[in-house]
């Protein structure tokens, strides 16, 4: 069985496997150049030869234990029918909710249409990824995606969003259900695919208070959890809450996840403590001192691999791989952890 998947069913694997979030991407001269041939980035996303390729490429260059599909978790609004674009050097743009009939406007209906490109991507990668190589499939969870729904991008502190939760929480409700099962569906669908692993990120999951975090991201994501796991119950699922703080013990418990994976600003004893006796954990290397290198690098590296390798775990990073980082940095970290 492939290092990833055992790990993710409880071993210790020594040295433990690794991939990196964004580890496809703008940090690779590769990707930039096969970037060009498609005329937007969801077109990116919707060809499966440019998807795949893109998918394979940090793996061709890494060796990396996982291989996740080069997506992003906007397809899901664009599938339920929310206008979505891509303007470079300013990121994704959405014509946003603002009403009760602009959530009931949503539909599912065309979901597998829509996303077809991407399972099928999946399905070309089975055959191509090397066979020690384990596939991810991902996708947003309710919360964040409907923050970036309310708000029409990103945003500094989601008000919108966090005050509709709080004036209109039925209203909302009705949101975070349709995301529910747009997300779990997505899931399934990668996994009857062909991917051995789903991930699910929260990337806005931080911002909210405890009561909330409870509401918004603990429950829908154990909803999907449970959907997922009645159409595959032997697939891993690993969550990422991040800035989730003290609340990454309640999401590990609570969630009915496989693996948590943790952000930058958690210290590792306490992870070690917390939340490792409850689930796999996934992290948690800043991508800032990936950028940097040099003795930093090695000093944070052996200090996860000391207080986490203990236990199940798989190295990664606490968000993603900065386009700016030098490859022969992400070579060095993957050095560093196998020969530990």
């Amino acid at each position: 069985m492939k290092n990833l998947l055992r790990t993710l069913r409880g071993e210790v694997i020594d040295p433990p496997p690794i991939w990196l979030m964004r580890q496809a991407g703008r940090h690779l001269e590769e990707y930039k150049k096969l970037r060009k041939k498609a005329d937007s980035f969801l077109s990116f996303c919707y060809s499966p030869d440019l998807a795949s390729e893109a998918t394979l490429q940090p793996v061709q260059r890494y060796h990396m234990d996982g291989a996740i599909v080069f997506s992003d978790i906007l397809v899901i609004p664009d599938s339920l029918g929310q206008k979505v674009t891509f303007v470079e050097s300013k990121g994704p743009t959405l014509v946003p909710i603002k009403t009760r009939k602009d959530i009931e406007s949503l539909s599912t209906t065309h979901l597998h249409s829509r996303l077809k490109p991407i399972y099928e991507t999946i399905t070309q990668l089975t055959k191509k990824l090397p066979p020690e190589t384990a596939l991810i499939g991902f996708s947003g969870a309710p919360w964040t995606l409907a923050a970036y729904m309310i708000e029409g991008g990103g945003s500094r502190d989601f008000q919108k969003t966090r005050l509709w939760a709080y004036k209109e929480p039925e209203e909302f409700q009705l949101l975070i259900d349709c995301l529910v099962e747009a997300t779990s569906t997505h899931l399934i669908y990668q996994l009857d695919a062909g991917a051995e692993v789903v991930q699910i990120f929260d990337t806005w999951a931080g911002i909210l208070s405890a009561k909330q975090f409870e509401k918004w991201v603990i429950r829908p994501i154990n909803r999907m959890v449970e959907t997922i796991k009645e159409k595959h119950p032997l697939a891993p699922i690993i969550g990422f809450p991040r800035g989730a703080g003290l609340n990454y013990e309640c999401f590990a418990v609570e969630t009915g996840v496989d693996a948590v994976s943790v952000d930058s600003t958690i210290p590792l004893k306490w992870v070690s403590k917390n939340i490792q006796p409850h689930c796999v954990i996934q992290g948690n290397l800043d991508n800032l001192v990936l950028l940097e290198g040099g003795a930093q690098l090695e000093e944070d590296v052996f200090d996860i691999l000391n207080y986490l390798g203990n236990g199940p775990f798989i190295f990664n990073l606490g968000h993603g791989v900065l386009p700016e980082t030098p490859v022969s940095h992400v070579e060095k970290l993957i050095k560093l952890v196998r020969n530990r």
